[in-house]
């Protein structure tokens, strides 16, 4: 016996690519370009760090992250933000924004809204713990496209009532994890405005906020709640190391939000939750509080962004990432053109379809791209994309 409510669950993304893809011979050196796993060097002193706690392994590590981790993101949110949030009520620990995702959802989201099946809003394409979060507390996940004609933001203004009175929750991923779009100061304000209207939470995965082209930071859901005097409770921010520090091994992340948003997910991960051991948690606290390696990781992805327009600048679709470390690159079809690549050149891509849901008229938004990770090393993310633009473009 099984729960049917994970009967029908599509099979995972990459699982699905190695179905496509193994049974083919590469048609030259391989190059992945699937995983959004960084690859540059992390700050090596951690290694120090690591060694002087290493005796904290024999210990059990609290659950909530330790006062010190509490209050070394409360700083950094303050010094990034401009907002104050209460180390003790308003942050928490988490192993990487995956299972912050996901608790927060097991938490925070009702049975019901209104006496009717609550509805859990999300982009489409998503990150696929969206959907699996939705399912798990018996929600009706609702996928609203976030196609070039939004702006690749969801559109979430434009659902009906019908739907919004239902809504418990939304989900928005800013920047965008896999089409690099940044959420305006606008965009958080009318969200937050129809989430006031509607009375539903904001779940605001953040995760991608430290890369991004310019100097101009990507200005984030909580500055603007505070701007706006939104209830505190509205907004749930989710954060992580894994790609601001190029540590997505170490599973250090965060969650921050109202007092009672954080005390209900504390009390469910006092239960259910693994902790992030004692020794990572003390590594976690001198990144928070370090922004130098932040620096150094943002300049070696701008000369991608630069390396990529070059690369595909007589491309007519062509549209660079505002943010991330992922390009969207538009192709007649995802599934064919992964394969082609992969055929003739060896440098392996995601197909668009594989983050994505049909829509309500059998149409999938992901199915014209495929995304491509420019996580390698600079030579080698150009030899792969060079390889892709020849096999692809021309």
């Amino acid at each position: 016996m099984f729960p049917e409510r994970f009967a029908n669950l599509p099979p995972y993304a990459f699982p699905r690519l190695r179905a496509l893809l193994d049974p083919h011979s590469a048609g030259g050196p391989v190059v992945h370009m699937t995983i959004g796993e960084p690859r540059h060097a992390f700050p090596a002193w951690i290694a120090d760090i690591l060694s002087r706690e290493i005796a904290g392994f024999g210990v059990y590590p609290p659950n909530e992250g330790t006062p010190e981790l509490r209050s070394a993101i409360s700083a950094w949110i303050a010094r990034r933000y401009g907002v104050a949030v209460d180390p003790e009520t308003q942050v928490m620990a988490a192993n990487g924004t995956r299972e912050a995702l996901y608790n927060a959802c097991m938490a925070l989201v009702p049975e019901a809204v209104k006496g009717l099946r609550s509805v859990i809003l999300m982009p489409n394409p998503f990150y696929q713990v969206y959907m699996i979060g939705a399912i798990s507390v018996a929600a009706e996940p609702h996928f609203v496209p976030a196609t070039q004609q939004t702006g690749h933001l969801p559109d979430y203004e434009s659902l009906s009532p019908a739907v919004l009175n239902r809504t418990a929750a939304a989900y928005i991923c800013s920047p965008a994890n896999p089409q690099g779009a940044v959420a305006s100061r606008d965009y958080w304000h009318r969200l937050i405005t129809l989430a006031e209207r509607y009375d539903f939470r904001i779940f605001a995965d953040e995760c991608y906020s430290e890369i991004y082209r310019g100097e101009t930071a990507p200005v984030g859901a909580l500055q603007v709640a505070q701007e706006m005097g939104a209830d505190p409770e509205r907004v749930v921010v989710f954060h992580s190391l894994s790609k601001r520090s190029n540590l997505p091994g170490l599973r250090a992340g965060f969650i921050a939000g109202g007092p009672k948003s954080i005390a209900a997910t504390k009390q469910l991960r006092a239960y259910s939750g693994a902790p992030i051991p004692l020794p990572l948690q003390r590594v976690a606290e001198a990144l928070w509080a370090d922004e130098a390696h932040v620096v150094e990781n943002r300049r070696l992805y701008g000369e991608k962004y630069r390396v990529a327009d070059e690369i595909f600048r007589e491309v007519n679709s062509y549209q660079g990432p505002e943010a991330g470390f992922f390009l969207w690159l538009p192709v007649e079809d995802g599934e064919s053109a992964a394969l082609k690549a992969w055929r003739e050149t060896g440098v392996r891509v995601l197909p668009g379809a594989y983050l994505s849901q049909q829509d309500a008229t059998g149409e999938n938004p992901g199915k014209g791209y495929i995304r491509v990770a420019m996580v390698a090393p600079k030579d080698e993310m150009q030899d792969g994309l060079i390889r892709l633009r020849n096999s692809l473009y021309k």
